[in-house]
């Protein structure tokens, strides 16, 4: 294995080259004129309001061009930091051809009531984040006057389902709207049956089982602190107000795009659209796109990396938000040693740990030379999952990087922090059997008193043996996973479910079917029949100013 140092020098450019300057509150002039073409004036037209979360951000993007490799123009608008975090990705989609832009729009911290300069939703305290939402509902009249006055007129909003104020924006745009989630469809059921059947009432105990009701012949236990719902649980009045307010927009949603593939949990995604009782296209795994357009250097490693037998290494990773504490930390690191098997460690903010971690990290390091890496900062993931020699997975269960172990083929150990991840680690483990619990029930969140330690080093090191380890059940772990990257890749590939789905989204909302009725007769009847007249953009703009204060409720 190559050594700490060189794998941290590499990472470190990566990242140096995706900190380019932008330019506030313009678009990309590249691209202005490409979408302004006459194939692209033909072509649909969906304008991504993603969320600045790695997590929800990435898979956004990266659905956007998959769109655009398909025809479609795409323009992706945000908050500075969102454009500066993947300008160089469409910058490299714009170069190939596909009419992709990317428009920054600064935020008005003042009115929101935000510090300035803190638009990173990987990085903003509970306490601002609710002004960070404020902010981005005020991005809804500047958006809109921008679209309007460039060309080719849009023809679909696609939002993250956390801006409900995008409602208003495809409303008064006169388009349809569809609620992007990179999400798997298992989590949806279950937190919209949770809701929809009152399973939570008389449950005081956040950490109560309940069995969450209508998922057919399976049963599958939860508790609140588990699955709380989005935006629920926060014993803030604001934060309810607002979880009924993304409830209301959600139900409004002219269909839903998931990152996920139907070969992998076709009953709940039909029970999803079911119960939505609206179209839902999986397009999922959109992060294959990277595995066809963009090198191996550019994202950070080298194949010559990692140099051991196939199968045999265990890469750990817990996302871009979860933090653990230090004596966890210390605890992790003596599973992995005592497991012995090679490892990849990607341990985040290092600087900030107190200086006996960064020494038992070094001294780590020297006890394993030869078969453990220690990653300080970020890592190419999908990369070093999808490397012949690693066999296994340690994961927080974020959605991106489950779906990316069952792309990579993957068995995982599976360590839940908070939010869906608890309902991602029972389709790993309960559903899809690829993975083995290390029994992490209570989330970080919900914990009455801090732990330090959440799990034991004897706890890791079983964990890490029983999915790298022989006998027939790690087999047959190994087998489903390998089964399961089989129908990724088809359903990625021409004639796959996604690309079926992907093709339909273009064919369905481009300018034509737009004023198609039957083309549109699926969705809500604000759909995209005719362009609002000249009276009636004035008439919506002024009502608009006047309630731009009351996008969200107050706190």
């Amino acid at each position: 294995m190559r050594s700490p140092a060189s794998l941290d020098d590499d990472a470190r450019m990566t990242s140096q080259a995706q900190a380019q300057a932008v330019t506030p509150g313009r678009g990309d002039a590249s691209t202005s004129a490409a979408a302004g073409s006459n194939d692209a004036a033909s072509a649909a037209h969906f304008v991504f309001v993603p969320l600045r979360e790695q997590g929800h951000l990435i898979p956004a993007v990266d659905t956007a061009l998959r769109l655009a490799s398909h025809g479609a123009v795409c323009t992706i608008v945000g908050p500075p930091s969102t454009a500066s975090l993947v300008r160089p990705t469409v910058e490299s989609a714009q170069h190939s051809g596909l009419h992709v832009r990317l428009v920054e729009f600064p935020l008005d911290y003042a009115t929101a009531g935000l510090p300035e300069g803190t638009d990173n939703a990987d990085a903003i305290p509970l306490q601002h984040m609710w002004s960070y939402y404020r902010a981005m509902a005020l991005l809804c009249s500047p958006i809109e006057s921008y679209l309007r006055e460039h060309t080719p007129y849009p023809t679909c909003v696609v939002s993250d389902f956390v801006h409900p104020w995008t409602t208003e924006l495809a409303s008064s745009l006169g388009v349809p709207r569809l609620s992007f989630f990179s999400m798997c469809s298992f989590g949806l059921l279950c937190q919209h049956n949770l809701e929809r059947f009152n399973a939570w009432d008389g449950v005081d105990d956040p950490n109560q089982p309940v069995v969450v009701p209508g998922m057919g012949e399976k049963r599958f236990v939860v508790t609140r602190a588990q699955a709380p719902g989005f935006f629920r649980g926060i014993p803030i009045r604001c934060w309810e107000e607002f979880a009924d307010y993304v409830e209301r927009a959600r139900a409004e949603a002219d269909g839903v795009i998931m990152n996920t593939f139907e070969e992998m949990e076709p009953e709940f995604v039909a029970g999803y659209a079911a119960a939505r009782k609206m179209k839902v296209w999986t397009v999922g795994p959109v992060s294959t796109y990277h595995q066809t357009r963009t090198t191996l250097a550019s994202r950070g490693l080298r194949k010559s990396a990692i140099g051991h037998e196939q199968g045999s290494v265990v890469y750990v990773s817990f996302g871009s938000i979860s933090q653990a504490e230090s004596k966890q930390v210390v605890e992790l690191g003596l599973g992995l040693e005592a497991s012995g098997h090679p490892f990849i460690w990607v341990v985040k903010n290092v600087h900030e740990y107190e200086e006996s971690v960064r020494e038992f990290l070094v001294e780590l390091e020297g006890r394993v030379a030869g078969r453990g890496l220690v990653i300080r900062g970020w890592a190419p993931q999908l990369l070093i999952l999808s490397h012949d020699a690693v066999g296994g997975f340690v994961t927080h269960c974020g959605w991106n990087s489950t779906l990316e172990a069952v792309t990579a083929g993957l068995p995982v150990v599976t360590w839940p922090h908070f939010t869906d991840q608890f309902l991602n680690e029972k389709l790993a483990v309960e559903v899809l059997g690829i993975g083995v619990s290390v029994g992490v029930a209570e989330p970080l969140t919900y914990q009455a008193v801090k732990k330090e330690i959440v799990v034991g080093r004897g706890v890791v090191e079983e964990a890490v043996r029983s999915v790298m380890g022989g006998g027939e059940e790690a087999e047959a772990r190994r087998r489903r996973a390998r089964a399961l990257a089989d129908k990724a890749r088809a359903a990625a590939r021409e004639g796959g479910s996604s690309h079926a789905n992907l093709l339909d989204l273009v064919k369905r909302f481009r300018p034509g079917a737009a004023r198609d009725a039957s083309a549109a007769s699926e969705f809500l009847p604000a759909a995209m029949a005719l362009l609002p007249s000249c009276s009636a953009q004035v008439d919506r703009r002024t009502r608009r100013e006047k309630k731009k204060m009351s996008v969200l409720p107050q706190t």
